[in-house]
């Protein structure tokens, strides 16, 4: 059994385009996710693009969004919005950016132990 309770705080939140996972990474098994946090401002192609060192991120990621708006914007130009109650899965090869002025809440299951590390 897993609990999110002490934050791993990749930046200190609260600042335009933060992003934290207010609880540790949780292993269950050979899978790994966690909670992220992304605040109103928070673009992967300014804020994890420089970290990475990739063009867009190469982490798949799949999950469910709890609170705010997430737009994913795919390398072939497809584009998708994802909100409170959608399950998503975000292949490799994506940008991905807040909607809003709200933070956006999210557990992801697949992409959260490559994230935001370089390539």
């Amino acid at each position: 059994m897993g609990r999110f309770e002490r934050p791993r705080t990749l930046k200190p939140p609260a600042l335009p385009g933060d992003i934290y996972f207010p609880g540790p990474l949780q292993t269950l098994g050979d899978h790994t996710f966690g909670r992220g946090v992304f605040e109103p401002g928070w673009r992967w192609s300014q804020h994890v693009k420089p970290i990475a060192g990739t063009p867009s991120c190469q982490a798949a990621h799949t999950g469910y969004v709890l609170e705010g708006r997430m737009a994913v914007k795919m390398d072939d130009g497809t584009q998708v919005e994802y909100g409170p109650g959608d399950a998503f899965h975000m292949p490799p090869g994506h940008d991905a950016w807040i909607v809003g002025d709200k933070r956006c809440v999210l557990i992801d299951f697949t992409g959260v132990a490559k994230y935001a590390k370089p390539a």
